[in-house]
């Protein structure tokens, strides 16, 4: 059982880490105690290496964008809740193609391989209420959606952002339409 005040400890660095890499991605583990208030000790002892800390803030993230789906579902059609869980999880891969170059290719592969099935479960929930509703076409796939929306995060951000035309592209292919 983990004491609360480590729980808490443990939040704030994710806190601090997503926000410092956001600015910068060379951030140091020093800066980042400092950030979160902690001490250089308590930050080792959740994550020993800074590799270690970059993983945990991207599964962190994953998390937060999977458990985001039956809220958007409740509050919007689900091609409206498809469009905004896409559009946040383009956001978040660009974010993590930033710090990519921090990895070693061990520890790319391996999250890629432990957060791939839950965002196709996440990206399948969306379609499948989509397509209860007629709003999806049947033949829509997990696993095609989330090949095609890789090309979003690869999009330049800024003012010339192609990401949202894009998207929209991609959606008005999935939309179902009479026959």
């Amino acid at each position: 059982m983990v004491r609360s005040d480590a729980r808490e400890n443990r939040v704030r660095i994710l806190a601090a880490a997503r926000e410092a890499f956001a600015e910068d991605a060379g951030t140091s583990m020093n800066q980042i105690a400092q950030r979160a208030g902690v001490g250089a000790g308590t930050l080792y002892r959740n994550f020993p290496t800074r590799e270690a800390l970059l993983l945990a803030v991207y599964q962190d993230e994953v998390d937060r964008i999977v458990g985001a789906v039956p809220d958007l579902l409740a509050a919007h059609p689900p091609l409206e809740a498809l469009r905004r869980w896409t559009a946040d999880l383009v956001e978040a891969m660009r974010r993590k193609h930033g710090l990519g170059d921090a990895l070693s290719p061990g520890a790319h592969q391996a999250i890629t391989e432990r957060t791939y099935g839950p965002v196709v479960a996440a990206i399948a929930e969306l379609l499948d209420a989509g397509k209860k509703d007629g709003s999806i076409r049947d033949d829509a796939d997990p696993g095609d959606f989330l090949q095609l929306s890789g090309a979003l995060w690869r999009a330049a951000p800024g003012p010339d952002d192609r990401s949202p035309r894009m998207l929209a592209l991609i959606l008005d292919g999935l939309s179902a339409r009479p026959r």
